[in-house]
């Protein structure tokens, strides 16, 4: 039974704060001490001595501030820890300042919380200008890297005259790496261990695991002469000890000489990298442990651990507020583009083969870089809850709380961020946690502190309030063994004067004592939590609700029954004699209805606010139409058009609805709510087919006819200018005969004598 019960109050409690995360008013779970009640979400403590009417436990001194003020306890005697005491321990202004740079503020502040009640505070950050930077260049050495070294050698004055474009104050180290000094990542025979090129040709230095070359300076000239000594190296397979470099590199503070600036590691390669679990192939079974292994020359063999894992790696980089650049080749990008996505403060940039571009790459991450913010917690205890909403630049705020605070695109603005904090349940202390911005040193330290005891007089021993026989804490009556009471009136000598009280608490012989909802003290009823009567049996919290409110708001819950004011009726006093949301247009409920509490239910077949609107109007006075039109008598027709005033509209009209294609009414409502139907011949209907085909038959014909005539037309034309030509050329032809030997006369004349006539 007890752990049923503490099932249910954990429930409850559960509730309470999902209530309370969404936004909503949280229910107050009456308690029955001070303390517990103060760490109730929406609860608040009345002192005040007489406050509890006779026979109610302490319990009900427990309640919402509302309800405590309704019952009479004066506002002195509330105990409402509402206000979160907060104070700034360290609230420097923002500045850029090269002896006292402040990017974030406030740097230190302390905070009480009350449990389920969340507290808000906000956050300013403004990059400061001309802020120093180290970078670190870390280069990969093996072969492959041959044509890189050279371009290496000479950009120490490019990159510090490009980082000189952001800030004036510019560090530069270097540093290598290939990859572990042992079988099968690096070669063991002899030869090759000394020169590990793959041809004879080339000169190359023996492979390591990481080398500090130079750690960081400002002196350009240095870091190119130490560049310039280097060596290409080499080893066996692909993959190098990159992530063994950066762990070294990061680590390695005091030897890399980093400073408290902004901390950039470049790193550059073409290929892919070891991961953790790597080492066991060369029998490495110990898990890197993050520290600084380089030896007095800067050098560090990777023989005694396995390489880091990324999730180690990305811890001590923001640890240590290096932001990364990978600057690797178009080959391998998809590979680091994984990996940097895994890493908080890096980007990565695609390299030419001959790292030709690393200088712009790393002007172009950087700024990549420095334009993104994130806002985080570091060492928030379990029970606190910590959220963000970011107010970037353009004043976009953020609407939704979210686990980190985000902004990109930022410069050299100011911008804001709205920190919440939530805490579930008391800590055991003080705790203190940090918010940082990644890729910045400064910090935010929050000192969290929780109210849960209450402020109360001192106890007063052998109060007068408790017949001098307890003592009197909060309003509450402690009292000394043998006596009970809410003000330890009644002495308990032994168990018979206990037996002879609780026929007292019953209301009959069969039924529980005190109804079940409290227990038996000197004869009388102590009711549990919101139970009162003098036999516990009411509960002035168990009335209907509407509108999520106890009697709707217009009323007073005794003993579960809803007492209502100002002429509000109904179980929930949710029946308001006001008609003003019934009133319409068409009057009251537009008559189609009846207004009841305030609300209009509808007859069948309408709906709505003011029930104007008609249900499957068509369907339901199809059959009035049918009346009509089939020409049954009035009286059968009235029954089936719902009273409605009937019009019969003359010529064709299309309505809203139709009757058997050939007739179409409407339906609706009069100015004083009366049903009014319209109804008419639908307009003859036109075969759509027989149109279609009949003007595309006519259509072709007619171009057919108009065709032919163009073509005669033409024909005719044609013939005329044919026969013009014709006529033209005859009369330009001459016909001259003695230019034509053809037509020369006879030069001999025979004359045939039996012709020849006589003249005589």
């Amino acid at each position: 039974m007890v752990m049923k019960a503490v099932v249910i109050v954990t429930f409850l409690l559960h509730c309470v704060g999902q209530r309370q995360i969404l936004g909503q008013e949280p229910l107050c779970q009456s308690l029955p001490s001070c303390s517990e009640c103060i760490r109730s979400p929406g609860c608040a403590w009345c002192t005040q001595t007489g406050f509890l009417k006779s026979g109610e436990s302490n319990e009900r001194r427990c309640d919402t501030p509302e309800s405590l003020k309704t019952r009479s306890c004066k506002e002195d005697y509330v105990i409402n820890p509402v206000k979160h005491p907060k104070t700034y321990m360290k609230n420097n202004d923002l500045s850029s300042d090269a002896e006292n740079v402040v990017q974030l503020k406030p740097q230190n502040v302390k905070i009480k919380l009350r449990v389920g009640v969340p507290y808000e505070f906000n956050i300013e950050f403004k990059r400061a200008q001309g802020y120093p930077i180290d970078l670190y260049y870390l280069m990969d050495l093996s072969y492959s890297m041959k044509d890189d070294l050279e371009q290496i050698k000479t950009l120490g004055q490019k990159i510090l005259r490009k980082l000189k474009e952001i800030t004036q104050t510019v560090r530069i180290g270097f540093g290598s790496f290939v990859d572990k000094e042992m079988l099968p990542y690096v070669s063991q025979v002899k030869a090759k261990r000394q020169n590990p090129c793959p041809n004879r040709i080339d000169t190359c230095q023996p492979a390591f695991s990481f080398q500090n070359v130079l750690p960081l300076t400002d002196n350009a000239k240095e870091f190119e002469n130490e560049v310039s000594k280097q060596k290409i190296s080499g080893n066996l397979d692909s993959p190098e000890a990159g992530l063994d470099a950066i762990m070294q590199a990061a680590v390695c503070k005091d030897k890399i000489k980093w400073g408290d600036v902004t901390r950039i590691l470049v790193y550059t390669s073409d290929d892919t990298f070891h991961m953790a679990g790597d080492g066991r192939l060369a029998g490495v079974f110990q898990p890197h442990n993050g520290q600084c292994h380089l030896n007095d020359k800067g050098s560090y063999d990777g023989k005694s651990y396995d390489y880091p894992s990324v999730g180690h790696l990305s811890r001590v980089l923001q640890d240590n507020n290096i932001q990364l650049i990978f600057a690797v080749t178009e080959g391998i990008y998809p590979a680091y583009k994984a990996l940097s996505a895994l890493i908080p403060q890096s980007v990565v940039g695609v390299l030419k083969n001959d790292s030709s571009n690393v200088v712009d790459l790393i002007s172009e991450a950087y700024g990549n870089l420095s334009s993104t913010l994130v806002l985080e917690q570091e060492g928030a205890p379990e029970e606190l809850h910590v959220s963000y909403r970011s107010n970037c630049k353009g004043n976009q705020a953020d609407t939704k709380w979210k686990e980190k605070g985000e902004c990109k695109g930022i410069k050299h603005e100011k911008v804001e961020f709205q920190v919440r904090l939530n805490v579930t349940k008391c800590l055991m202390k003080p705790q203190t946690f940090r918010i940082k911005m990644q890729g910045i040193s400064e910090e935010v330290k929050v000192n969290v502190d929780t109210v849960c005891d209450c402020d109360c007089d001192p106890p007063e021993e052998s109060s007068q309030h408790c017949n001098g026989t307890g003592t009197l804490s909060c309003g509450v009556c402690s009292c000394k063994g043998g006596y009970l009471g809410q003000h330890c009136e009644c002495e308990q000598k032994d168990m018979n004067s206990t037996l002879t009280m609780m026929p007292s608490c019953r209301p009959d012989n069969h039924s529980q004592i005190c109804t079940g909802n409290g227990i038996c003290e000197c004869g009388k009823c102590v009711c549990h939590g919101q139970y009162n009567g003098e036999y516990c049996q009411c509960d002035d919290s168990s009335c209907e609700r509407h509108d999520n409110k106890l009697c709707n708001g217009k009323g007073s819950c005794k003993c579960g029954t809803c007492l209502c004011e100002e002429d509000y009726t109904g179980t929930a006093c949710d029946c308001s004699p006001s008609t003003d949301k019934c009133e319409g247009k068409m009057g009251l409920c537009s008559g189609q209805g009846e207004c009841i509490c305030n609300q209009c239910k509808c007859k069948d077949g309408f709906r709505g606010d003011h029930c104007s609107v008609f249900i499957n109007v068509c369907t339901r006075f199809k059959d009035c139409v049918a009346c009509y039109v089939d020409k049954f008598s009035e009286a059968v027709c009235a029954k089936r058009c719902w009273n409605a005033k009937i019009v019969h509209l003359e010529g064709t009209h299309e309505l809203q609805c139709t009757y058997k294609d050939t007739n179409s009414y409407v339906v609706e409502l009069g100015s004083k709510g009366e049903i009014l139907l319209q109804y008419a011949e639908l307009p003859r209907s036109i075969d759509k087919t027989t149109v279609i085909i009949g003007s595309s038959v006519s259509s072709i014909i007619v171009i057919g006819i108009v065709i032919i005539i163009i073509y005669r037309v033409l024909l005719e034309l044609y013939d005329i200018r044919e026969y013009q030509n014709f006529v033209k050329a005859q009369k330009q032809t001459e016909w001259k005969e003695v230019q034509n030997p053809l037509f020369q006369g006879a030069t001999t004349t025979v004359l045939n004598p039996l012709h020849v006539q006589d003249d005589e």
